[in-house]
Parts: C-alpha cells; structure tokens; sequence
C-alpha cells in the first residue's frame, strides 16, 4: 500500500511536470482513495480503460492521455464524457495522467522506450515546445538500412509504419517525438539526423519529408506511446513491491 498524495508526488517529481507547458493538467486530474493498492495503467483514459479498471477494483488509473484538454474548453459532464468520468468517481479511483513529461523523459519516456528497445545509445533531449523537449534522438550502434528499420519499428510497436522514405542509404541517427508530432520531422532535419519517428503523418509532411532528406517513419499514435506508462509501472512495482500493478493494453489502430 502506498499513500496516493506520496505516489502523485514521487511521480511528479520524477518526470519534472513544473517544467512543462502543456495542453492539459498532469498529476492528480481526480481524487480517490487516499490509500493505493491496486494500479491500472493505460495510455489513454477511455470508457474501456475506465470500465477495465472498475472491473479489476483498482484504487488507481495512471495513464498518459487523461481526460482534460484545453483544446477543448470547459466540458459538461454528460454523455460519453460523462461514462468516462462517473465510474471514477463513484468507484472512488484515483486518476492520475502524464502528457508532455511522459513524451520527453529521458529516461522513462515514450520516445526513449522505443530508442532503448532499438539499442541506440548516446541519448540526448530532443525537440521543442516553449523551452522544454518532447522526445529523444540517438544514433544507432550500427547503421540500418530503411528497410530494416521499417521491419524493426514493426515488430517493436506491433503496428504498421508509414515510411516515407528519401532513397536507400543507411540509416545511423533518428529523432523520436511520439504521438501527433507530424510536423518535427523539420526538428530532425535542422538537427541533422537522417531519420524521424512519430506515431501520426499529413499527406503534405510525407512529401515534404522525402524531399527535405530525411526518413519520416509514423508507427500510430497509440502504438508509439504504450511504453512509457509500462516503464512508470515497472518503477513503482520496484518501489513498492507489494503494489498490484497491471497495464490494460488498447485495440487503437491510429
């Protein structure tokens, strides 16, 4: 058992949220159970995720994509927002999400999960947002071949990658912003690197890509930030090994 306010802040601390400007709240976005036994962990808080939590009598819900944005302004809680946000409450689940922070950390990252899964090495911060990074770049230990690469970033993320690919030379360095980052593949290029993943790509960016040199891969936005939440329950679990932890995986294709 851990106390909910010392678990938000160990996580808090851990992934430097005061540093970031971010498009929604990150630590506690609902309060539950002052005591935590049991955690979920998603990517995302959906009526799935919620109902699986709910299910499983977890006392907490750690997930990358909470439930608010302010890209979408002040919400009622009705409807299917309603279904997301009420078996919370009622069941008393804590539910804590990580956005930007989750994205960059260097450590226990999205991007630097899939990097560390790709055995590159010589991290280092990786594209901008007032300031702060959003990803990882490295270089690989030894020069891939686009198609190889392709083929590994497939069996890592088990979904399909859009290459748009600028000829056949060898691969040794990429930048990685997870998610919808379509457009810092120019942050790769300024950078210098011969390659760019992300989860999303525009039909103009898979254009401009090719023709600016660099290697876009897009693996789906889902598929490229499962990790990070997975790394966080791996942290707590050797923090406090009497923590029932388990990740409720998504059937998102995009």
């Amino acid at each position: 058992m851990v106390k909910r306010d010392e678990l938000v802040e160990f996580l808090n601390k851990t992934l430097n949220i005061e540093l970031f400007s971010d498009y929604g709240p990150n630590g506690l976005q609902i309060e539950g159970k002052e005591e935590v036994k049991k955690i979920a962990f998603a990517v995302s808080a959906t009526r799935d995720s919620v109902e699986k939590a709910v299910e499983q009598n977890s006392d907490a819900l750690i997930v990358h994509h909470g439930l608010f944005w302010s890209f979408h302004g002040p919400r009622t809680i009705t409807d299917t927002f309603a279904r997301r946000v009420k078996p919370l409450i009622k069941n008393d689940i804590n539910l804590v999400g990580y956005h930007l922070p989750l994205d960059a950390h260097i450590e226990y990252g999205n991007a630097a999960a899939i990097a560390k899964k790709l055995g590159m090495k010589e991290f280092r911060p990786f594209g901008d947002r007032k300031g702060r990074p959003l990803g990882v770049k490295a270089v690989f230990s030894e020069p891939l071949s686009p198609t190889e690469l392709k083929k590994r970033l497939e069996e890592i993320l088990n979904h399909s990658v859009i290459h748009s690919s600028p000829g056949e030379q060898k691969i040794t360095s990429m930048g990685i912003i997870t998610g919808g980052a379509n457009s810092d593949w120019i942050s790769a290029q300024k950078d210098g690197l011969d390659a760019y993943l992300t989860g999303e790509i525009s039909e103009h960016d898979w254009h401009e890509a090719k023709e600016g040199n660099v290697h876009f891969f897009a693996g789906g936005h889902n598929a490229t930030e499962q990790f990070g939440v997975q790394l966080l329950m791996e942290l707590l679990k050797e923090k406090h090994p009497k923590l029932e932890c388990f990740y409720i995986p998504s059937e998102n294709p995009a």
